[in-house]
């Protein structure tokens, strides 16, 4: 996929199915296999056997949409997209999906070049050798763009680099 083209939902279709599937299947099961078996529901009124066949799937139904986000979001941000969909699914207490929250890298872009998905971390597009960041002319390492000095080496940045982007020119000494 090159830069032109984007995908609409980040979710799979088939995590959306998939959910689809468990919500009506969790509804059947909620409805008339556990809540009637259960001696203390006996009481209960029509309404709450109803709003709990309902919420119950749709709960079941919404983490496996999350799980589909994690996937999907994960594959476009290139990490190990069954890696973190494993450690959200099976580290109790949603500390898995919270950790790949925290933890997840920046969005890839793409090479104004040769249109290569490029980590946000790179310096050079690993295609063609673009340039993709401005660079100190000291130590050649990447820098951020508004930065004044290199953070590794000290040495100042290139004017250029110095002028933050949509900031509007830079301001005179006269009045």
């Amino acid at each position: 996929m090159n830069g032109s083209q984007q995908k609409t939902s980040v979710v799979p279709n088939v995590a959306y199915v998939i959910a689809g599937i468990a919500w009506l299947c969790g509804y059947f099961v909620m409805r008339y296999a556990a809540i009637p078996s259960d001696p203390k529901s006996l009481g209960w009124p029509e309404g709450g056997k109803v709003f709990l066949s309902l919420v119950v799937p749709l709960v079941v139904s919404a983490w496996i949409v999350l799980i589909g986000y994690i996937y999907g979001d994960s594959k476009r941000r290139l990490m190990r997209a069954w890696l973190w969909v494993l450690l959200a699914i099976f580290i109790p207490n949603a500390i898995g999906i919270i950790l790949y929250f925290i933890l997840r890298d920046p969005l890839p872009f793409y090479c104004s070049r040769c249109g290569t998905s490029v980590n946000a971390k790179f310096t050079f597009c690993p295609n063609c050798a673009t340039p993709l960041r401005p660079t100190c002319t000291q130590c050649g390492r990447g820098l951020e763009r508004g930065w004044a000095h290199c953070p590794h080496c000290g040495t100042p940045a290139p004017v250029a680099n110095r002028q933050i982007p949509n900031a509007g020119p830079p301001a005179s000494g006269t009045s």
